[in-house]
């Protein structure tokens, strides 16, 4: 399932798909298979981005009723 979340935080930032990766320390490639969701992070992944987003894992991650 695509990461739509993680998608528009990450604009809203106004970050590319490469600014992201280096704030966590991952690869371009592996970011867009997360938003793709051809890539099921590490908890540890899933945080990094959350905190560089200034998200929640719930807000990013967790699939919530009303999605």
């Amino acid at each position: 399932m695509k990461n739509l979340k993680m998608r528009a935080a990450r604009v809203l930032k106004d970050y590319s798909q490469q600014e992201l990766a280096d704030l966590v320390g991952v690869s371009r490639q592996t970011i867009s298979a997360i938003e793709k969701g051809d890539y099921n992070p590490t908890i540890k992944l899933c945080i990094a981005i959350c905190k560089a987003l200034d998200s929640s894992l719930d807000e990013l991650f967790w699939n919530n009723e009303e999605d």
